[in-house]
């Protein structure tokens, strides 16, 4: 594939005299092969580029997992950008066209490399933006922060959901924040993300009696029993959604039975499902309800909850206003405001009471082979940052 900037090996600098920096900080992070949970060494690159400015670093490493707190300024509103290091395993490395942790910019303008969208290139542009902006305005009002990790494709657990907790602790003022997800559906900034529906999952266990297929009567069969229930649950109206978000839905995603064996009816059935849910209902009541329908079926039955997070919003007001504002100046773009899509880090930030908002890069090639994004679009995403970040901090103190 012809390239305007050919693959260099893993050591060797990212730069080029044509290159912006922000283009030069996510060829940097995009060599480092941060698979979840490891940094490589993503977040020492960022932490350096920070301490230049004055920022104060905190380090936060929970598990095995790294993360990092850094805070510029003194006093005011803080606004914070969250991001992760981490990416999703590459999968076969021979189905992709350049090898992902090689990354290039092609003739097509195409950054390519695993974590381009997901998301290097927002933290490289988060970066950028606030090094223009501090240079800029040395003694702004206000406080910006960075909350990074590398636990966001993993579990979750020593992650963001950590700091934020230690943050909770210490009465840590958390005001804005902007995640860099890649929010983006068909051109930079046409899709801003301000809230998500919570996740709840569950693992329901039915119990029956095993026995011979020849002689049911001696047995129960359990997947009988469970087929009824499921359709129950699945067919079930839980709720319409409201104006910011869709109904709440119910999908069972893995059903596990048998002994492998033809002649055997099973004991137990295993059925996982997920519920993802709008702010017309709450966790609790879909428990309560989810248990009342099976105990209307006569199960022998138990569920394993899982509550992946709550549902989110922000409003209308000072962050979403400079947000639609920033990617209008920047692009021309009037954005859609959406709280589709699955689950983030905002959801653990959210709770901190911060207005919280995902403005990235496309989300098209996301988790695939060939991961890519448009190389100008990250300048322009930097231009977003940094035109949120003046309309913050900047022009209100004007």
């Amino acid at each position: 594939m012809p390239t305007t900037d050919l693959p260099a090996p893993t050591d060797a600098p990212a730069t080029t005299e044509t290159l912006s920096p922000t283009l030069e900080l996510a060829l940097e992070l995009l060599r480092r092969p941060s698979v979840t949970p490891d940094d490589m060494g993503c977040q020492a690159l960022m932490i350096e580029r920070l301490e230049r400015l004055g920022f104060n670093i905190e380090s936060l490493p929970f598990g095995e997992v790294e993360n990092f707190w850094a805070v510029h300024g003194h006093h005011g509103p803080v606004l914070a950008f969250a991001g992760h290091t981490d990416v999703v395993p590459t999968g076969p490395e021979h189905q992709w066209q350049t090898p992902p942790f090689a990354p290039i910019i092609d003739d097509d303008g195409m950054l390519r490399g695993r974590g381009a969208a997901d998301m290097k290139g927002s933290l490289a542009a988060m970066v950028t933006a606030v090094e223009r902006f501090v240079s800029a305005h040395p003694d702004h009002p206000g406080r910006i922060a960075f909350l990074i990790t590398a636990d966001e494709e993993g579990p979750a657990v020593d992650g963001t959901r950590a700091v934020v907790e230690h943050l909770r602790e210490r009465n840590e003022r958390l005001d804005y924040c902007i995640v860099g997800e890649p929010s983006s559906t068909e051109r930079l900034g046409d899709v801003i993300k301000n809230g998500r529906r919570g996740s709840l999952g569950g693992v329901l266990k039915v119990r029956g009696i095993q026995g011979h297929v020849a002689y049911p009567h001696l047995a129960r069969n359990p997947i009988h029993q469970i087929a009824p229930a499921l359709d129950a649950l699945a067919n079930e109206h839980w709720d319409a959604g409201n104006d910011c978000f869709p109904a709440t839905s119910f999908q069972i995603s893995n059903l596990r039975a048998g002994t492998g064996a033809t002649n055997v009816i099973p004991g137990e059935v295993e059925a996982t499902f997920n519920f993802r849910f709008s702010t017309e209902t709450t966790d609790a009541e879909l428990r309560e309800r989810t248990e009342a329908i099976l105990r209307g079926f006569d199960l022998d039955f138990e569920i394993d909850w899982t509550l992946n997070g709550q549902p989110f919003l922000t409003r209308e007001g000072a962050l979403v206003d400079a947000a639609v504002a920033g990617v209008r100046d920047v692009t021309g773009t009037t954005p859609v405001l959406s709280t589709s899509g699955g689950t983030s880090d905002g959801r653990f930030i959210a709770t901190l009471g911060a207005q919280v908002v995902e403005l990235g890069p496309l989300n098209a090639t996301i988790h695939k082979v060939d991961e890519r994004v448009r190389a100008a679009d990250l300048d322009d995403l930097s231009r977003v940052y940094e035109a949120i970040l003046t309309r913050l901090f900047a022009d209100a103190r004007s």
